[in-house]
């Protein structure tokens, strides 16, 4: 687990690397309530509740950014586990959460279809723990991507529509590289240079740093 200060106003990050795709499960929470959100649990449930125990958190919610297995394999189980809701992705990823136990007989990982409490469109807002994360819908690498936008903290959640020094695949079914590379340019590029983000696998990067030497947007 890998703990990380996002800024000094109160909003903390937390990294638990899940499933054999190793993927990033994050946990957000405010370090004065120690209230928070659980993004993306794939599976590997047992190391996100312990991680959750060991910072001695009270989750408010769980986030999904988009509706792969990695990424939301293990949210049904863990909802009622927590006895919290789900919100996100768009509902465009339906088909996909719709289909988790059949991804997850295909990959050998343990996987419950889901649907979320709430889904997610462009402009709506949600919070954490008081913190206002803006939704986007990027889609390319899902149809019903989104990416939760902190700008008070310049920070962002971003699944995976964009990594550091890559982006999103878009071989898999219901992927398009054309809508994925417009989404991250049309809409996250005009946040600004200085938005930090965590994705979805590997490490965190910023906007600035993506726009200046990602190999696939410059």
């Amino acid at each position: 687990m890998n703990e990380r200060a996002e800024a000094t106003v109160g909003l903390k990050a937390a990294i638990i690397p899940v499933t054999p795709f190793q993927q990033n499960c994050s946990l957000i929470w405010d370090e004065a309530t120690k209230v928070g959100a659980v993004v993306d649990p794939g599976g590997d449930l047992g190391q996100i509740q312990a991680a959750i125990a060991e910072l001695g958190l009270k989750i408010e919610k769980i986030l999904l950014t988009h509706g792969h297995i990695d990424h939301a394999g293990g949210a049904d189980e863990l909802r009622k586990s927590l006895g919290v809701k789900i919100e996100g992705p768009h509902k465009a990823d339906k088909i996909l959460l719709d289909n988790l136990e059949t991804q997850g007989a295909a990959y050998g990982i343990p996987a419950n279809n889901v649907t979320p409490d709430l889904w997610l469109n462009e402009g709506d807002t949600v919070t954490v723990a008081g913190h206002t994360f803006e939704i986007l819908h990027c889609p390319g690498h899902s149809p019903g991507s989104v990416v939760f936008v902190n700008k008070r903290q310049k920070f962002m959640l971003a699944g995976d529509v964009i990594f550091r020094g890559s982006i999103g695949r878009t071989d898999f079914p219901y992927g398009d590289h054309d809508a994925l590379i417009n989404a991250i340019k049309t809409k996250l590029f005009p946040l600004g240079d200085e938005f930090a983000f965590i994705c979805g696998h590997g490490p965190t990067s910023t906007i600035g740093a993506e726009r200046r030497s990602n190999p696939f947007l410059t």
